[in-house]
């Protein structure tokens, strides 16, 4: 499976934008999706996931972001609203092979990772 990641760029704070991923292989539809983000010397923070249970979103990102996505497109979306300077990041889209975990949250769960997209919310 290949993700390819688009949608980043440079917005003020309270704006929005929406992330795409788009995924190579025939079973996009079964595999939880997530959005994951990162800045230099952090480690990869879990942002928002979906699989055929659900949607689950970390504290943080509750209420402004939506993820949600298109099997027929084998894309998944990262809507982001109310953005803050503390959304700052390289944003990540990955691909779990298990349609469901209960360590959805977890880097180590996903088997497939994008390139990444820089978002930079100014104040």
């Amino acid at each position: 499976v290949q993700l390819q990641a688009c949608g980043g760029g440079l917005v003020q704070a309270g704006g929005s934008l929406r992330l795409s991923c788009a995924a190579s292989g025939r079973t996009f539809s079964s595999y939880t999706m997530a959005w994951f983000r990162q800045i230099p010397g952090k480690e990869r923070e879990f942002v928002a996931a979906i699989n055929w249970s659900g949607t689950y979103y970390a504290d943080s990102v509750k209420g402004r972001f939506t993820i949600s996505r298109d099997n027929a497109k084998s894309t998944v979306y990262l809507q982001m609203n109310s953005l803050k300077p503390e959304d700052t990041a390289v944003y990540y889209c990955a691909a779990d092979s298990a349609a469901y975990s209960d360590s959805y949250y977890s880097p180590r769960e996903y088997d497939y990772w994008g390139q990444g997209t820089l978002v930079t919310v100014s104040s």
